[in-house]
């Protein structure tokens, strides 16, 4: 089975960036299943229905989400209904929507699984004793492929998390921090692992957002409304092949592609 994951997208600039390169790439690598990190699509941040329904045009078959899942209200009755959208599992048991969901194409079925992390972020439940619950449901379903994007701020924290499901799962993806990371991996007990997977937006940018309004919110301190960034675009993510068999993972390799 061929995966492929696509880091956060960021803003108008990267949805167009998506809609652009996407189809011709799953085209050309055949691609089973792609998955993509909506949480920062909409203008500013957040998902809104209207970007959702870009990233599924475009090519997506399942969003993930992270902490800006729930900022847009317009969403939630997206995420209580039945799309393959989901947020981090690990939220607040009345927040709406789910934490994993299965996407099913040409008799073969992929179970996604979105988590938070605990340092520097907001969340409800330990991400480790949540993940542990959501799996005994999935293993019970008998799928054996199973993708977990890891939404978490501290590089420690996404280390550790993919020994902990490695052999439990055939990838842990790293999202949030939008920078892609050089350790794509198999580990020993062969999942595949990616402390961040980049994103999908303005080169020129700090994660997306405006040079000119970062510097001036990390240098002063003061509140700052983040403009829309324009320039040349980036799709970044990770191509994963797994063994149809038994889900463990074959190969990851780092995406980029402008």
């Amino acid at each position: 089975m061929l995966i492929l994951f696509i880091g956060d997208v960021v803003g108008a600039p990267g949805c167009e960036c998506l809609r652009r390169i996407l189809p011709a790439y799953k085209k050309m690598k055949n691609i089973d299943f792609c998955i993509v990190n909506g949480e920062n699509s909409a203008p500013g941040n957040g998902i809104l229905p209207q970007s959702a329904d870009h990233l599924f045009a475009s090519g997506a078959d399942l969003i993930t989400t992270g902490n800006h899942a729930l900022r847009r209200h317009e969403i939630y009755p997206v995420l209580d209904g039945h799309l393959p959208i989901i947020r981090p599992l690990n939220f607040h048991r009345e927040a709406p929507g789910r934490g994993w969901d299965i996407v099913e194409k040409r008799g073969m079925r992929l179970a996604v699984i979105n988590l938070m992390g605990s340092l520097y972020m907001d969340y409800s439940e330990n991400p480790f004793d949540a993940i542990e619950k959501a799996l005994q449901e999935i293993n019970k379903e008998g799928i054996r492929h199973i993708l977990v994007d890891f939404h978490a701020e501290a590089t420690a924290e996404k280390r550790a998390m993919g020994f902990w499901l490695d052999g439990k799962v055939s990838a842990v993806v790293g999202t949030h921090t939008h920078v892609q990371t050089a350790d794509a991996q198999i580990l020993p007990n062969k999942t595949a692992y990616i402390t961040d997977a980049g994103m999908t937006g303005v080169i020129h940018s700090v994660l997306g957002v405006s040079i000119r309004n970062s510097t001036d919110r990390i240098r002063t301190g003061l509140p700052i409304r983040f403009e829309q960034c324009e320039g040349d675009c980036r799709l970044e993510g990770v191509l994963i092949e797994t063994d149809n068999k038994t889900g463990k993972a074959v190969n990851i390799e780092r995406v980029s592609l402008t």
